[in-house]
C-alpha cells in the first residue's frame, strides 16, 4: 500500500542542506583536489528516504523492496537508479545518517533516569567464521548467555521515554563495562544496569561526576538496602529489552547477509533511526 512521504522527504532534505552547509564551514579548501565529474542522478536526500521507507516497509530483504515495492513510488523517485548502482551510493549517506542519529539523540530529554544494556550482533554463522572476509579485522568472536557469536555488540543508553542517549558499536569480544564512562559522559542521575556491569572502579567514577549505577546483585554478595524508588524502577529495566527486541526482530538489526563494511553501517544506523521517526520536527534546528 503506498504511502505519503512527503513529510518524511522534506525533513531530510532539510538535514542534510543543514548538514551541506555546516561541513562546508569546517571544510578546507585545496585547490588540488577535484570535485567529481560524474553526479549520480539521485542526492543524498532521496537515498537517504528510500533507505528509511524501507526500515518502515513490510519487506525483509532490500533487493525486493527496491526491485518491487519501491516501483510504487516512481512518480516521487522519476530518476530512480537500478539496484546495482543504488548498493554502490548507499555508503555516501552514511556521514548525514551517523549526524542524523547523533541529532536526535542530542533532542532526546535528559530526564535523570537511564537504562543501559548491550546486544549482540552477529554478521555470520557460527560455522562460517573462518570464511568471512567481509568483516575481517573489525568483527571479533565473543560470548553472550545464549553462546558464541561472530561480530560486533551494540551498546545503548536511554532513558525511561524509550529515547536514546548514547549509542556506541564494538566488536564482539568488548567487556559491556568498558564503554561505559565515555557513553554516559554527559549525563546525571541514576543509571539503571544488570549484574554484567558491576564493578567498584566503575561506580565510583560514575558517582564522582553525578551518575549512580544501580544494579542487582549477584548470588554470594552482601545485600544492600536500595531506596524504594530505585528498586521500583530497576525492576523496570526490561523497557531497553523491549527495545532491542524492536530493534531485532521487527527491524532486522541483524542479518547475515552484508557484503559491505560500509552498507552494513547503513543498515544498523539507520534501523538505530527509523525508531525516532514518528515524531518528526515542524521546525529543523542543526
Amino acid at each position: 500500500m503506498k504511502k505519503d512521504i512527503t513529510m518524511l522527504f522534506c525533513f531530510v532534505d532539510d538535514f542534510c542542506k543543514s548538514v551541506e552547509q555546516w561541513l562546508e564551514g569546517k571544510a578546507i579548501e585545496d585547490k588540488k583536489v577535484r570535485n567529481p565529474t560524474r553526479k549520480p542522478e539521485l542526492s543524498v536526500a532521496e537515498i537517504i528516504t528510500i533507505i528509511l521507507m524501507y526500515q518502515q516497509s513490510p519487506c525483509k530483504n532490500f533487493k525486493y523492496f527496491y526491485n518491487s515495492y519501491l516501483q510504487l513510488y516512481r512518480k516521487e523517485f522519476p530518476k530512480l537508479l537500478s539496484y546495482n548502482r543504488f548498493i554502490e551510493l548507499k555508503s555516501r549517506a552514511l556521514l548525514h545518517l551517523t549526524l542524523l542519529l547523533q541529532w536526535y539523540m542530542q533532542k532526546a530529554k535528559k530526564t535523570g533516569i537511564y537504562y543501559i544494556d548491550s546486544t549482540s550482533i552477529a554478521v555470520c554463522h557460527p560455522k562460517r567464521i573462518s570464511r568471512n572476509k567481509v568483516f575481517k579485522g573489525i568483527a571479533e568472536l565473543g560470548k553472550t548467555t545464549k553462546g558464541w557469536f561472530y561480530g560486533l555488540k551494540l551498546h545503548l543508553i536511554i532513558n525511561e521515554n524509550g529515547e536514546f542517549q548514547s549509542v556506541r558499536f564494538t566488536t564482539g569480544n568488548v567487556d559491556d563495562r568498558t564503554p561505559v564512562n565515555s557513553l554516559s559522559k554527559f549525563l546525571r542521575g541514576l543509571l539503571f544496569g544488570d549484574k554484567g556491569y558491576i564493578k567498584q572502579e566503575l561506580f565510583q567514577s560514575l558517582y564522582r561526576r553525578g551518575l549512580k549505577l544501580v544494579t542487582g546483585i549477584k548470588k554470594g554478595m552482601k545485600n544492600q538496602l536500595l531506596p524504594m524508588a530505585e528498586k521500583t524502577l530497576l525492576r523496570k529495566r526490561s523497557i531497553i529489552e523491549s527495545v532491542f527486541n524492536i530493534l531485532k526482530y521487527h527491524f532486522e538489526l541483524e542479518h547475515t547477509r552484508h557484503r559491505s563494511i560500509q552498507n552494513a553501517f547503513v543498515h544498523l544506523i539507520s534501523t538505530l533511526i527509523v525508531l525516532s521517526l514518528p515524531s518528526l520536527p515542524s521546525k529543523l534546528i542543526f
